[in-house]
């Protein structure tokens, strides 16, 4: 999982428990040219931080070429998205970090290893020090090696290079205006993530199980509420505008936070955004490592 600071190809893969889905990002910033998406049978893909999360490879590979060929283009390198199951995300602050990249890379697999239930030697480590934070506050995603390598594998044998590869909503993030507090929800099957974002630093990240596909705006409140309250105290700044994809019914989470807050709820990826058929809310992955 390279560094954020490398360049990114202007072609994007997600793979999720639902669907895979491309996009070639279009000639102007924050544009898509085209898209393309193939679903896939429940069942097919179990994300997890467990050895094997493919079930059915031969339908995963027809529905990666269906949706990379739909885009076209004669490129092979692409960024590909995995779903945020697979990997953990750490927010860490270090009094000193090393400048050596690979002296900073053991100083944070020696503070993970307390905290991961899988070996971090075994695992992929990508980490990021996030510009103005003092102390340093470093963002790393970690990946079970076992698990990298079978996504990986999947884009090599469909004929492509994973040239960089995110979790789904690392990726998303690069839609958002960081520069003021903004919530971020992520919903895919079995997981919901939220992230919350300030003067381009990431502040919060949480991914819960959510045990469905289904997921409506009035059974995130509780969440969302903790999740506010929670970075309110710590930072002593209030969060006035949420970003969502994946949720069903927007509108109800709206409602629900006009009790409690003044809060403007807006779907993450704009309508402009949306190409072809692909629904918008299968979009933010693959939208979000385009623009970043």
């Amino acid at each position: 999982m390279p560094s954020n600071n490398i360049p990114r190809p202007r072609l994007a893969c997600e793979i999720s428990a639902e669907r895979v889905v491309a996009a070639r990002a279009g000639n102007s910033a924050g544009s898509l040219e085209t898209t393309g998406s193939a679903s896939l049978r429940e069942g097919s893909l179990a994300p997890g931080l467990q050895p094997t999360n493919v079930t059915a490879r031969a339908e995963l590979l027809s529905a990666l070429g269906d949706a990379l060929t739909a885009v076209g283009g004669r490129g092979r390198d692409l960024c590909l998205v995995i779903p945020d199951a697979t990997t953990r995300v750490m927010l860490m602050d270090f009094e000193s970090l090393p400048e050596s990249p690979q002296e900073a890379d053991a100083v944070v697999r020696f503070r993970l290893k307390k905290s991961l239930p899988f070996d971090v030697e075994q695992a992929a480590v990508s980490f990021d020090r996030q510009a103005g934070a003092n102390p340093v506050r470093v963002v790393a995603a970690v990946t079970p090696r076992s698990v990298l390598e079978e996504y990986e594998s999947l884009v090599r044998d469909a004929g492509y290079n994973p040239g960089a590869v995110l979790p789904s909503m690392i990726a998303a993030l690069g839609l958002v205006d960081a520069s003021r507090p903004t919530m971020v929800i992520k919903v895919e099957r079995g997981t919901t993530t939220f992230a919350i974002v300030d003067q381009g630093q990431l502040l919060l990240y949480r991914a819960l199980e959510s045990g469905g596909s289904s997921v409506t705006g009035e059974s995130l409140v509780e969440d969302v509420n903790t999740s506010l309250v929670y970075f309110e105290d710590r930072y002593a700044v209030g969060v006035d505008r949420v970003l969502v994809t994946g949720v069903q019914s927007v509108q109800g989470l709206q409602e629900a936070l006009n009790a409690t807050a003044n809060i403007r709820v807006e779907e993450l990826v704009s309508s402009s955004m949306a190409t072809g058929n692909v629904p918008r809310s299968a979009l933010a992955g693959v939208a979000g490592a385009l623009a970043a």
